[in-house]
């Protein structure tokens, strides 16, 4: 088990009712008594993990409520949100192997706005992307990509429905995010304008509102799949989960890509022969190959580009990388 081990729940506390109820009507778990050992995991939410004690079975739970104290109904609702989102994935048949959303297994409210979902045993893409990155294992990490390209290329093809891509909503995050760069002073006033003309002449491609909409994960982020065996992918954390470009997802993967290569190697040119694989992987499962990665491609570095800016506006990246990362950003959209 990953995380932190931080002690048990205390057997009067609202949230061991919670898990035993889940424990015994979800997990069919048939132990007299329960006790649960608290695992805390990093994520932007407070999420930890429960093992009951004599059982093995493991669930995790993710805190809403933390981030939204001053609205516990807010919190609710987004609780509410990821999980019918799980669900709404989970219909068209990504359960098991080798796709796999994982199960929710319950909400509460008035307990700090949890959500408990399944746990998943797996290895997470943040570590096989440090593999390469760092230890240079780079085989491992193209058959991961060639399972998450699997995985994603199936997930949006199956939920892909009749009407176009509206790219407006993209144009608008851009520019929430530049507007974020700049309130941080992480660019220029001429930075702001240099993008945003960046941004119009992506706005007149055509190409950008011709595919068809399908779910998007819409955090497709190194920490939100997990791999297990052979090309088995699961995901997890699909609170952003919405209905738009694929390219959002799968440019976001690349750009990922990129900003690790960047960080740990200082040149972002390493990423590009896991980026062409990742990109040729998700189009083969298309009738014709070729044109869905020339379709692909042409789409793609709007959104790496959209992905390196998310990350520079974060306050853990220092200032020189921030330029660095603003600087790759235009370069990418200039390119294109």
């Amino acid at each position: 088990m990953n995380g932190k081990y931080v002690g048990y729940v205390a057997g009067e506390d609202p949230l061991h009712g919670f898990l035993s109820t889940i424990m015994r009507d979800r997990l069919e778990v048939r132990e007299p008594q329960l006790a649960f050992r608290v695992f805390r995991l990093s994520g932007s939410n407070e999420v930890y993990a429960y093992e009951e004690k004599f059982s093995g079975a493991k669930v995790i739970c993710k805190f809403y409520g933390t981030r939204f104290a001053a609205n516990l109904d807010k919190a609710a609702w987004l609780a509410r949100q990821e999980y019918e989102g799980l669900q709404t994935l989970r219909r068209y048949n990504l359960v098991g192997s080798p796709h796999h959303v994982i199960r929710p297994l319950g909400l509460s409210r008035d307990i700090n706005g949890v959500l408990a979902v399944e746990y998943y045993s797996g290895e997470e893409f943040s570590h096989a992307i440090a593999r390469a990155t760092q230890h240079g294992d780079d085989s491992h990490l193209y058959w991961r990509l060639k399972a998450l390209a699997y995985f994603l290329a199936t997930q949006h093809n199956r939920t892909a429905n009749g009407a176009t891509v509206d790219f407006d909503p993209e144009c608008r995050y851009f520019d929430t995010i530049v507007g974020r760069l700049r309130k941080a002073q992480r660019i220029r006033r001429r930075d702001v304008d240099e993008l945003c003309g960046l941004r119009d002449r992506w706005r007149a491609r055509p190409q950008m509102w011709q595919d068809r909409q399908v779910w998007l994960h819409g955090d497709a982020t190194p920490a939100n799949f997990l791999f297990g065996h052979d090309l088995d992918v699961a995901a997890i954390d699909l609170e952003r989960m919405k209905r738009g470009d694929r390219m959002f997802d799968v440019g976001r993967v690349a750009g990922e890509l990129q900003h690790a290569f960047m960080r740990d190697s200082g040149d972002w040119r390493r990423a590009e022969p896991f980026i062409g694989h990742f990109l040729w992987e998700y189009s083969c499962h298309f009738p014709d190959r070729k044109q869905a990665f020339e379709s692909i491609t042409a789409r793609a570095p709007y959104y790496m580009a959209l992905n390196l800016l998310r990350i520079a506006r974060n306050g853990y990246i220092g200032q020189d990388y921030g330029r660095r990362l603003v600087r790759q950003a235009k370069r990418i959209l200039q390119a294109a």
